[in-house]
């Protein structure tokens, strides 16, 4: 795991989740295994574990590279690194 991450820089302090759990699952009616939130503008998606993979699509979509678990803030992922942080 590497200490330092670039895409770290861009992120923005005080950001919160958009919403409680993945917007999207809720409206397609979707399991959901884990959330997780963009570090950029605070949307909330799942994890690659559930079925819509929507954190990955948001960043597919938007160029966003970061993301942390929520809830308890435990890791941050970098979708550039492909790494934990």
């Amino acid at each position: 795991m590497s200490k330092e991450c670039n895409h770290f820089s861009e992120e923005t302090k005080g950001i919160t989740p958009n919403t409680k759990s993945c917007e999207e699952c809720e409206k397609e009616h979707l399991p959901v295994v884990a959330i997780r939130m963009c570090l950029t503008c605070g949307h909330v998606g799942c994890c690659d574990s559930s079925i819509g993979k929507h954190a990955t699509k948001h960043f597919e979509e938007t160029g966003h590279p970061v993301m942390k678990a929520i809830p308890g803030d435990i890791w941050k992922w970098c979708y550039h690194h492909k790494e934990y942080y």
